[in-house]
């Protein structure tokens, strides 16, 4: 009869605009498809121009390179006896779309466009492409001279169908289709598609996986049938992670299970699976039945092709498995480092510097790099010759191998210590000591000469010498003393990531790392250009919380003994005055709330979409065994206050790991006004008039 089909799914590290590399990865999953015995092939959304492309997608350039490497796919004979499935943007009547293009031994079988786009939070489709609205309709695609010279084809197939093979159906969801409430694989599983495909971009944000995961099973679940998800993984450019997890269920468990995190540029899944275990899960479902008596029927293109064998009777079919989910210490010790990888060596920069304070944000991005460096010598002691050959060059050193973690952080990774008269010895020695443990190039200096240059210069042309408070200067003074201090390390940093490696007789120059967290930027509880201002940060998208958990992670798994006293010593800037030589400043006394606070202000204003009236509404509740209604009120109308005088400082915002969904990021994910009436008259009186009534 021809049961059992073999197909493939995969996760694939392309990269915005790099045609060549794209076209080499997604011929090499599909020889890698074939050898397993695959005889279809599913690829991540626009995976042949990559999906970050952006306004690229405006350039007929962008359209013409993809349809350049579309040919090259069709004739090469890695595509020959085997369904493939590609993604990449097509123009239909001067309308942009964002399609999957399926293809058999040269011909195109159907380009099926997407039908629900992904416009929330990251995602900017409807910017580029436009939706196919026309229900279960196919259209005739005129195609290309390029690609008529390969095919013979003059017209294709274009729009909402389904494909019939010899022996089962297959149709397509793409990425938001699946996470929509009135997803296609509803109708069409109705009308008899027993295999689902879906090619998405989805990125990572901490503690998501499992839900795409539920949303995969629960699909096949109700309905009955196959789902194969594939999805893009690593930095393709921007500030997002793809986190790949490709997987393959069947009647709602899961049967294949990718990774979440790897180096792999290339990860194929592949999975044989009984269609007669669909047919008779969905013979008992009758309510499902009675449903499908009714639904409209979905244009099928007729396929001359199996997915199966004739005589299959023997064939080993594929069990269900136990997804394994990361937990957050893991995700931040994985994610962050793996796109760290990818902007490293596509930037072709020799390696890191961070300025090193001793406390916790900075610690953790010492850590995140110290991950990577673990996940760069397993990848080659597990043969990947990708990361080895990347290696090589980043070291500059042919025959180079990393073995040990440490030795290869010495050479990609420098930390800086740049003490003042306000820095504690307790400081300098924590940061000296987790240095000197994780293995990386350790500088120490001092900057009060260049500060004392600097307010110098203000001396002179004002006559004026400022003062901190404790010695009876103003607020103003206070704080302008703290900032100067704050952007000259910013400025030595960027001079040391020039031309340490020069001063070392070594060839490159080092991006340089921030580590301010998700809570700081969101208070502005940062100096605008000072150490923040970075060439990307991997925790900026992480709360402090989840930072100390990581923290204690890597103490238990990387045995960085170091990492206790930084555990336990209260977060401080030091940048005002000692006094007997310890810390009087902290952090949260600076900011007038606490982290955990923070934390639970930034889901409120983004995830719950909570202005101060709102917010106040939620928090009497929340905290009523700790708060009176008008502490809430102080509480919040302080966040507030404090959030839109410093919003300004989000516009200059260092690229940041996107890990939370309540990043003020002002790039792209969260697009507020920088210049606020900071008063907030109406919102506060309506505040106050129910404080008043409680």
């Amino acid at each position: 009869m021809g049961r059992a089909v073999s197909v493939a799914t995969c996760a694939l590290n392309q990269w915005a605009l790099d045609f060549a590399g794209n076209l080499e990865r997604i011929v090499r999953s599909i020889d890698i498809a074939k050898s397993r015995g695959a005889r279809y092939r599913l690829g991540p959304e626009l995976e042949i121009c990559g999906y970050g492309c952006s306004d690229h997608y405006y350039e007929s350039d962008t359209l013409l390179h993809s349809f350049q490497v579309l040919a090259k796919l069709l004739e090469s004979p890695a595509t020959q006896d085997i369904i493939c499935d590609v993604g990449m943007p097509v123009l239909h009547r001067n309308v942009r779309y964002n399609c999957r293009v399926i293809f058999l031994n040269k011909k195109i079988l159907l380009i099926r466009p997407k039908i629900l786009l992904a416009n929330a939070g990251n995602y900017r489709e409807l910017r580029w492409f436009t939706p196919w609205s026309k229900a279960r309709h196919v259209e005739e695609y005129f195609l290309p001279r390029i690609i008529q010279e390969v095919t013979g084809q003059e017209t294709v197939p274009f729009g909402d169908a389904v494909l019939a093979t010899k022996d089962t159906c297959l149709g397509a969801e793409i990425c938001e289709e699946l996470w929509a409430p009135n997803s296609p694989h509803i109708e069409m599983g109705l009308d008899g598609v027993e295999i689902f495909t879906n090619s998405s971009g989805s990125h990572h944000v901490l503690r998501k996986a499992h839900t795409r995961v539920d949303l995969v099973n629960s699909a096949t679940a109700k309905n009955g049938g196959i789902y194969i998800l594939a999805n893009q993984k690593g930095c393709d450019g921007d500030r997002l992670y793809y986190d790949g997890c490709a997987m393959i269920s069947m009647n709602g468990e899961t049967v294949a299970q990718g990774s979440q995190f790897s180096l792999d540029d290339v990860e194929v899944l592949v999975a044989t699976l009984d269609l007669e275990d669909v047919r008779s899960y969905r013979a008992e479902i009758s309510s499902r039945n009675l449903a499908a008596s009714k639904v409209n029927p979905y244009p099928r293109v007729k396929v001359n092709f199996a997915l199966s064998c004739s005589d299959d009777v023997a064939v080993p079919t594929c069990m269900p498995v136990q997804w394994r989910h990361h937990s957050p210490e893991e995700e931040i010790s994985l994610g962050p480092a793996c796109w760290l990888w990818d902007y490293l060596r596509r930037s072709k920069q020799a390696g890191f510097l961070l300025p090193l304070s001793g406390g916790i944000d900075s610690s953790a991005t010492a850590c995140i790099v110290y991950s990577m460096c673990h996940q760069v010598c397993l990848a080659v002691k597990n043969g990947n010759a990708d990361v080895l050959a990347d290696v090589r060059k980043i070291v500059n050193d042919k025959t180079y191998v990393p073995e040990d973690p440490r030795e290869f952080c010495k050479r990609i990774f420098t930390t800086c210590y740049m003490a003042s008269e306000n820095s504690s010895r307790d400081t300098c020695n924590r940061a000296k000591l987790l240095a000197e443990q994780i293995g990386s190039y350790h500088i120490n200096l001092n900057i009060d000469a260049a500060v004392k240059a600097i307010v110098g210069i203000f001396s002179m042309v004002t006559g004026r010498t400022p003062c901190f408070s404790v010695y009876g200067g103003s607020s103003r003074e206070n704080l302008a003393l703290q900032n100067v201090q704050a952007r000259i390390r910013m400025v030595l940093a960027y001079l040391f990531a020039q031309l340490t490696l020069w001063a070392r007789g070594m060839p490159g120059g080092l991006l340089v790392l921030g580590s301010t967290n998700v809570d700081e930027s969101l208070r502005g509880y940062l100096t605008k250009y000072d150490c923040s201002s970075a060439d990307i940060n991997p925790i900026g998208g992480i709360s402090k919380t989840d930072l100390k958990n990581f923290i204690q992670y890597c103490i238990e798994n990387f045995q960085l003994t170091a990492l206790r006293s930084i555990m336990s010593a209260p977060p401080t800037a030091e940048l005002e005055p000692l006094v007997d030589g310890h810390v009087a400043q902290t952090d949260e006394a600076d900011m007038g709330m606490t982290y955990a606070e923070l934390s639970i202000y930034g889901k409120l204003r983004k995830i719950a979409k909570a202005g101060p009236y709102s917010m106040f509404c939620k928090l009497i509740n929340m905290w009523k065994e700790i708060c009176t209604p008008r502490e809430v009120a102080s509480k919040v109308k302080h966040f507030f206050r404090m959030y839109s005088m410093n919003r300004h400082k989000m516009t200059t915002l260092t690229p940041s790991y996107h890990a939370e969904n309540y990043s003020p990021d002002d790039n792209r994910f969260d697009l507020r006004p920088f210049l606020y009436n900071t008063s907030w008259s109406w919102q506060f009186r309506c505040i106050d008039k129910e404080v008043s009534a409680l």
